[in-house]
């Protein structure tokens, strides 16, 4: 009887503990075979994701993702190519990409001889008296590496007002039938936070405008019509796209871009996410701290809840406010771009709104003033008032930073967003403009990073060319795309490959707060994913540069596959 009894408690045991057989909804899409990157510590890599609607339901093993495939599932076989978590742009201006693309493209110009010629061509396709405008060239490999000025605009552009940007976005050159519409002369002071520089022999503007002093000349130029603003938006998308891009967070702008990117996004006209700030202060900063910010809106393609502040200028136009005058021009140090007394009343109020800042800062000077700024607004308001108790402050580009300063950042919770390919750009001339010895701090990710700080990884775009491979190859190699670094550049400064993943991944969205939405393949999370076309994990660091993107896909969407 016992010997019944105990085999009749284990016969019920083993029925009551032992589950029924798993069953496995199937997946709407299955991508399989392949050298999947999660960027998700407890699971780094893996064979197979499998994702219903717009999120990931399964990460493993190929057999254990045959379980996820019914009739109707889409199976994509990967045949060993590299899937990342969707890779993010930190740091990207999305309507500047696409109005490049639109007006006078001056990107990788060699000479002064060849600008002239560009905007010459541009010239001859125009009435006279109608604008030309353009940007991206920069000087750095002229011969001698000097700006352009209104004169030499003048010998191909005598009928024409001509206005065009560096790359870097702070410093412009016009002719003189620009300056004489905006009335500019020997007379007219340089404004605040801005530049117009003269010839030393008669004191006449010789056509350069230094940050705030471009606004005398682009407020004169015939502002775009609505259907250019769209198109540059959808211009700017499609190429993010087929890059590798799966969201951008793009500083600074209006809210009129944001009616522009919902009405696109209505008509199903783009796909990629967009993390979008404001510009502050002034009209955009009041509206969004009086109607509050916009968080995951269109199923969480955008999200609007930053402000973007500007410290200083750049170093390429010595317009980078630095603790000590530029090495190769002691009669300056830059300039900062904005008051104390401007800045701390938005500051204060953001905290207490729950609204992010980030501030542009480029120079050691600009750096340390905006940390201290943002430290005396945390210090001002009492914890107990923040509606969010990380507000993940950012400061763009930290570019230079006293050493002494970069601990600051992780101890102040501040995020300094880093674009790679500044430094691989800037080698050539930061030393000059800085000497060797403030290398030390420029550029300093590994610093940064060993420091207790992320960095989100950006391109600058259109200042840089907005490339994922380039930005990638720049953390890790710290070498121009020739392979070129030069004396002082501080190569232990590079970040090692898993940390540049996570720079163009879990970083960014941790910036956006978003890093239990996106940022790595986990189950739970959206799907997005990057599918490139060799392991940039483990090849050569030249052959970084030759990868290129398979395919895009934005919440289970394949929004675009290489033909």
């Amino acid at each position: 009887m016992k010997a019944f009894v105990a085999l009749l408690t284990g016969f019920i045991s083993a029925f009551v503990l032992a589950p029924p057989t798993a069953k496995f909804a199937p997946a709407d899409l299955v991508f399989k075979n392949g050298n999947v990157y999660t960027v998700n510590d407890r699971q780094p890599t893996a064979e197979a994701v499998a994702i219903t609607g717009d999120r990931i339901i399964f990460v493993g093993s190929n057999v254990d993702a045959q379980k996820y495939i019914g009739k109707n599932t889409r199976v994509i076989d990967l045949a060993g190519k590299t899937m990342l978590p969707g890779l993010t742009d930190a740091h990207h201006h999305l309507s500047g990409v696409g109005f490049r693309e639109m007006t006078l493209n001056l990107e990788g110009i060699t000479s002064l001889e060849e600008f002239l010629a560009k905007v010459k061509e541009r010239v001859n396709q125009k009435q006279p008296g109608e604008w030309v405008t353009g940007r991206g060239w920069i000087e750095t490999f002229w011969k001698p590496p000097v700006f352009p000025t209104r004169w030499d605009l003048d010998k191909v552009a005598p009928n024409n007002p001509v206005f065009l940007d560096r790359a870097d976005g702070h410093g412009a050159v016009a002719n003189s039938a620009a300056l004489k519409i905006a009335g500019v002369d020997k007379n007219t002071a340089s404004p605040f936070g801005g530049e117009i520089s003269k010839d030393k022999q008669n004191g006449e503007p010789n056509g350069m405008l230094l940050d705030a002093a471009q606004d005398l000349v682009q407020r004169h130029i015939p502002g775009t019509t609505a259907a250019e603003a769209e198109r540059a938006v959808a211009l700017g998308v499609e190429r993010d796209i087929q890059l590798g891009w799966t969201q951008v967070q793009d500083p600074g702008g209006s809210f009129a871009e944001v009616e522009i990117f919902k009405k696109l996004y209505a008509e199903g006209k783009i796909k990629l996410r967009i993390y979008k700030a404001l510009s502050a202060p002034g009209r955009e900063a009041q509206r969004l701290m009086r109607e509050g910010t916009i968080i995951g809106a269109d199923n969480h393609h955008l999200t609007v809840r930053t402000l973007k502040l500007y410290a200083d200028g750049s170093l390429g136009s010595r317009s980078a406010a630095l603790l000590q005058p530029y090495s190769d021009k002691p009669e300056t140090s830059g300039f900062l771009t904005i008051k104390e007394e401007d800045l701390q009343p938005l500051l204060q109020e953001a905290l207490r709104k729950g609204v992010q800042i980030e501030t542009h800062a480029i120079g050691d000077k600009g750096n340390r003033f905006i940390l201290d700024q943002y430290e005396k607004a945390m210090n001002a308001v009492p914890k107990v008032e923040w509606k969010i108790k990380q507000p993940r402050w950012r400061v763009e580009h930290s570019q230079i930073v006293n050493p002494a300063d970069i601990p600051r950042f992780a101890k102040l919770g501040v995020i300094p967003s880093m674009q790679p390919s500044h430094a691989i750009g800037d080698l050539h001339f930061a030393p000059s403009r800085l000497g060797i010895a403030r290398l030390a701090g420029a550029y300093a990710w590994q610093s940064f990073i060993k420091s207790g700080s992320i960095v989100p990884g950006g391109s600058d775009a259109p200042v840089e060319r907005g490339e994922p491979m380039i930005e990638f190859y720049a953390a890790t190699a710290r070498k121009d795309m020739k392979g070129f670094s030069g004396e002082g550049w501080h190569p232990e400064e590079a970040a090692t490959r898993e940390q540049a993943l996570k720079m163009f991944t879990i970083w960014p969205a941790y910036a956006a707060f978003e890093e239990t939405l996106r940022g790595s393949i986990e189950v739970g999370k959206l799907a997005d994913f990057t599918v490139l076309s060799a392991d940039i994990m483990k090849i050569p660091e030249a052959d970084i540069l030759k990868t290129r993107c398979l395919m895009t896909v934005v919440g289970g969407e394949i929004v675009y596959e290489a033909k």
